[in-house]
């Protein structure tokens, strides 16, 4: 019997990490402290910057938007699997699931393009040091944040477009904790070998020139270290983008194991849990690379919390 065809179904089913009911409560449980942290981290980044006028230039502007974006990226994901564990419903309709897919594109592209900026500023800072505060002026600096957005918002535009023309069939049941666009096209009942085509291909266009930029920036950026003639430059240099570096690798590392696994993979779990690597684990350490490798991040997030405890024990004495 062929199955039937719905143009507009109603809802999906999110059947999660596990279906097995006693690793729901853990599931909940990791799940949560995991979102707390990323948001508090974050958060936390996003107040040193602002509150200290010593990171008030360009690289932590770009890494103050860049913990936003991360915010707002595992936001997207990991509240809807809470309250899906918390009720004991798996449904999500089909509104919210093409809502869900449309801001992760958006978010994740913003993460890329902020990262490629933010490799800009960088080869900006070593190669052209004298003419940075000329170049990387403010101005230049919000159109830079201006266009990524712009920019991310196209590539949400273009993906959610390619989605939003699928057909599935009755009783959608998804093998994630979100409406994961690369299951969507597996489980659609309609011919998806052009929509299929043209999601890999923009995300390859959108991903392949951030990379490129981001490889070319440090093409540069790596023989201009090298022509330092003091050991003691070159480590600064080197220290300066070994957070930035870091967060690189680890973002486009997750997002390739996620297109790996489904091009070449037939397990849908092995799919799942490199998803929970590119969604959820990679915005929850980037705060913590930033704020472990960076010796001004330590500094102001050390006064800020001595300012702190200052304060909470001065009104407790009071």
């Amino acid at each position: 019997m062929e199955p039937q065809i719905l143009t507009n179904i109603s809802e999906f089913l999110l059947l999660g990490l596990s279906e097995d009911p006693t690793l729901q409560p853990l599931l909940f449980g990791l799940f949560l402290s995991i979102y707390l942290i990323t948001i508090s981290g974050n958060l936390i980044i996003i107040l040193a910057v602002s509150s200290d006028p010593r990171l008030h230039n360009p690289m932590y502007f770009f890494l103050s938007n860049l913990s936003l974006a991360d915010m707002c990226f595992i936001s997207t994901t990991v509240p809807k699997m809470l309250v899906n564990i918390q009720t004991q419903n798996k449904s999500i309709s089909y509104e919210d699931c093409l809502t869900q897919v449309s801001f992760i594109y958006l978010f994740g592209c913003m993460d890329s393009l902020f990262l490629t900026v933010m490799a800009y500023d960088q080869l900006v800072a070593i190669c052209h040091p004298l003419h940075y505060t000329v170049i990387m002026n403010p101005r230049f600096c919000g159109l830079l944040i201006f266009v990524s957005f712009l920019l991310s918002l196209l590539d949400s535009q273009l993906h959610i477009s390619m989605v939003s023309q699928l057909s599935f069939c009755k009783e959608v049941e998804v093998p994630s904790f979100f409406c994961d666009p690369i299951q969507l096209l597996n489980l659609a009942c309609s011919d998806t070998f052009t929509s299929t085509i043209l999601i890999y291909f923009i995300s390859a266009v959108f991903g392949g020139v951030s990379v490129s930029v981001i490889l070319l920036s440090y093409i540069q950026i790596i023989s201009s270290i090298l022509k330092v003639s003091s050991s003691g430059g070159r480590y600064k240099a080197f220290s300066t983008c070994g957070s930035h570096l870091s967060v690189v690798c680890l973002f486009y590392g997750a997002g390739l194991g996620v297109y790996l696994s489904s091009a070449f993979s037939s397990s849908t779990r092995a799919d799942a849990m490199a998803s929970v690597m590119y969604t959820v684990i990679t915005p929850m350490l980037n705060p913590f690379i930033y704020s472990l490798r960076n010796k001004d991040i330590k500094t102001v997030l050390g006064r800020f919390f001595s300012r702190t405890a200052y304060s909470q024990n001065l009104s407790h004495n009071l």
